[in-house]
């Protein structure tokens, strides 16, 4: 269970991860090695998995972006496995996620632009095992991308 000050520190490392521990306990009124404590606490209880850099794709020229919904030949016991084992072998899928329902799968998929994703999609996605059906949309604007949760 999270007290008072576990959300306090969630909060701001939501806010501002890159910040150090000795900001971050001068900002909470904490000595360095009670935040370090509490810290490493969130982290043995899989609370706080890390940092991470968000790139952004399309300063680095990545212009398309695809969302691939993926549906299965779920008559074969191996579908999902192969599948997901063979979509992360390709490095312009950046993320994979699974689903219950009439879609299996949905793959985001990064190109530079159409002629790249073409290529991606008729020499990679195309030859993915198990697929019974494919709908791709076009990524035109995201609206709202914010992992922080209400802490």
């Amino acid at each position: 269970m999270l007290d008072d000050l576990d959300r306090r520190i969630l909060r701001h490392l939501q806010g501002d991860p890159s910040q150090s521990v000795p900001e971050l306990a001068d900002r909470l009124g904490l000595t360095t090695s009670r935040l370090s404590r509490k810290i490493d606490k969130l982290r043995e209880a899989g609370i706080l998995r890390g940092q991470r850099a968000v790139i952004d794709w399309q300063a680095l020229g990545y212009a398309v972006e695809v969302s691939l919904r993926v549906t299965l030949d779920k008559t074969l016991s191996r579908a999902f496995d192969d599948f997901l084992e063979a979509a992360r072998d390709i490095a312009e899928v950046i993320e994979i996620q699974t689903f219950l329902g009439q879609v299996d799968v949905r793959l985001s998929v990064i190109a530079k632009d159409m002629a790249h994703y073409q290529e991606i999609y008729r020499r990679r996605i195309l030859t993915l095992p198990h697929i019974a059906d494919i709908e791709a949309l076009m990524h035109v604007a995201r609206i709202k991308s914010d992992e922080s949760l209400p802490i």
